[in-house]
């Protein structure tokens, strides 16, 4: 687990930051400090050469940059006493360097300005004496002047997607000329909703209900849903999650839209390409309004017989903790379901983290994940748990045994009685649960053929913790994506048609589950180990610390799509980017609230 060696890395930057102040500010005769500051940078290089097993990404940017940064200065120091300052600030700028990411262009522009600032500091050390090291200054000074004029030039050109010729967003809808074969209307309200533990929650509905009214629709036929907003200031969109909508139809404010505020309305017509489960949710502010109960699920028909239940797991605000439930079963809940049934439970994950699920009392198997199918799907051992990333789906299936079948959640460090039990007469209490293996998608199913695959685009997203700009303002953030924050991320230009790989690696200590709106993606690594099973596509992966995958996917859907961290705090500070397709433009603007 890579986890550990960040957060160990992060404390000896930390005091690696404070020996060389004290090395820096010392008489330059203290060899104890220089001791004691060369054996935490040693320990750094042991952590990194401990993170270079998990592949040269994890560990670049430590070994290439911030290590030697220390190292080399630090060694002629042990020979040449007059240089212990410089060193010093070489050891202060390695430290600094990890909590202050750096957009990949600009690696040569930081080496540069650290060594000018090492260099600087040589100079003035006999003039200045000790405060000669605060020279070191210099290179954070340059390094975050160049992220502030990104983050404020960003949004006049919003990655140049808003100035350039070609066909409109506003123009790649669904079709219009056609009698819709499914009418839905959604009425976005605040209203109070009662939890089954009788607790009360300050809610934003649907049609007077959190979750949402479910939708349901046939593969092929024409879906039309007209949102009106009550009184929901923040103001509202509908999202299809997973659905590969036209561009126009994807629920984007400032990007495919206008958010719908109090007293409007707006029309999203679509036709659903695959069945699955899929779900749909506000794309405004939506690390509020998700979360107080703007959601709902969308079921495109598959012919599923006997009993079929859709399941979100979800966390409620509450005074003190998040409240975990089942829909809105916060404490367990009985159903009857008689034996020898087929039961297929739609899990769906409408919170900001992966939730882990427990399964007792029978075997079961996943017959989709995110809305497609499993080839060759089998029943997982008994006791399999599942880890059901933020925003993802899995479809469970399973014969109803004599006995009780439990569905329960774990939710780290939040207190939680949530469960369902389903049982012949309805009435049995949920089994205890118990933690078993993780189902492992990379190697489940039916092994897809093997394809040589060429690819006209290949992208690279390093997720990164540390100080950095987002919408103007300085904090210390989530995740960077290739040192930046939105709206200063670069947009990823495609063609249409061009087959895109990408290769995402977590270098931060949190979850990030990664969403490409308008496509699905397939994996095909996961740390270097190739995908196994039948082809595992996606549309919501989650990446965990020290993860790298490997994905791919055909441009086959024009537009200008947000690309994002669906923690959707990560989202509000700034994970957030987009892919655009060439030739294509958006006559909106964004309007400083990205999610």
């Amino acid at each position: 687990m890579s986890e550990p060696l960040f957060l160990t890395d992060m404390l000896l930057a930390l005091a690696a930051l404070g020996a060389a102040v004290a090395l820096g500010l010392g008489s330059g005769r203290s060899r104890p400090i220089l001791y004691g500051t060369a054996a935490l940078v040693l320990a750094r290089l042991v952590v990194a050469a401990l993170l270079l097993t998990g592949g040269l990404p994890l560990a670049g940017p430590r070994l290439l940059t911030q290590v030697p940064l220390a190292a080399i200065p630090l060694a002629v120091a042990f020979l040449r006493p007059e240089v212990r300052r410089p060193a010093a600030v070489g050891v202060a700028l390695s430290g600094l360097w990890l909590f202050l990411p750096y957009a990949q262009q600009e690696i040569a522009v930081t080496l540069a300005v650290s060594l000018i600032a090492m260099g600087s500091t040589y100079l003035l050390t006999r003039r200045r004496g000790r405060w000669a090291a605060l020279g070191f200054l210099l290179a954070p000074a340059v390094v975050l002047t160049l992220a502030y004029q990104d983050n404020v030039a960003a949004p006049e050109t919003m990655s140049g997607h808003h100035h350039h010729t070609g066909t409109s967003v506003a123009d790649l809808t669904g079709p219009k000329d056609r009698t819709p074969d499914v009418r839905v209307t959604l009425t976005a309200a605040h209203s109070r909703i009662t939890l089954a533990s009788g607790r009360e929650i300050d809610a934003l509905t649907f049609n007077g209900r959190a979750p949402g009214p479910q939708i349901r629709v046939g593969k092929g036929r024409l879906l039309e849903v007209t949102l009106l907003n009550t009184d929901v200031k923040e103001g509202v969109t509908l999202h299809w999650h997973g659905v590969d909508v036209p561009n126009a139809e994807d629920g984007v404010p400032g990007v495919t839209q206008e958010a719908v505020m109090p007293g409007g309305r707006h029309v999203y017509r679509f036709v659903p390409d695959r069945t699955g489960t899929f779900w749909y949710h506000s794309h405004r502010a939506s690390s509020r309004t998700v979360e107080r109960g703007l959601f709902g699920s969308l079921i495109v028909e598959d012919g599923q017989q006997g009993v079929e239940k859709t399941v979100f797991t979800h966390l409620w605000p509450g005074a003190d903790d998040p409240i975990a439930a089942f829909g809105t079963a916060d404490r367990p809940v009985g159903q009857a379901v008689q034996a020898g049934q087929p039961v297929l439970l739609r899990l769906v994950n409408s919170s900001e983290e992966p939730h882990r699920l427990h399964i007792g009392g029978t075997p079961y198997t996943v017959t989709a994940i995110d809305g497609n199918q499993v080839q060759g799907a089998t029943p997982l051992p008994l006791g399999t748990d599942l880890l059901l990333a933020a925003g993802g789906r899995f479809d469970v299936a399973f014969t109803m045994p004599p006995g009780t079948v439990s569905l329960s959640i774990d939710v780290t460090e939040i207190p939680n009685t949530a469960a369902l039990a389903f049982s012949p007469g309805g009435t049995a209490p949920p089994a205890p649960a118990t933690t078993g293996p993780l189902f492992d998608p990379l190697t489940y199913g039916t092994p897809a053929p093997v394809q040589d695959e060429t690819y006209d685009r290949a992208f690279d997203l390093a997720l990164d913790d540390g100080f950095g700009f987002a919408l103007g303002s300085f904090s210390y953030v989530s995740s960077s994506i290739n040192g930046r924050l939105y709206p200063a991320v670069p947009m990823l230009m495609v063609g249409e048609g061009d087959r895109v790989k990408m290769r995402i690696v977590n270098r931060s200590l949190i979850d990030h589950p990664m969403h490409l709106h308008g496509h699905r993606v397939r994996v095909l690594s996961r740390n270097g180990v190739p995908a196994a099973g039948s082809a595992w596509w996606t549309d919501t992966l989650n990446v965990a610390p020290g993860e790298i995958y490997e994905i791919d996917f055909t441009a086959d859907n024009p537009g200008i799509w947000m690309d994002h961290c669906h923690n959707f705090k990560h989202g509000s500070q700034g994970m957030i980017m987009h892919l655009g397709y060439t030739g294509v433009a958006s006559p909106y603007r964004e309007d400083g609230i990205p999610e």
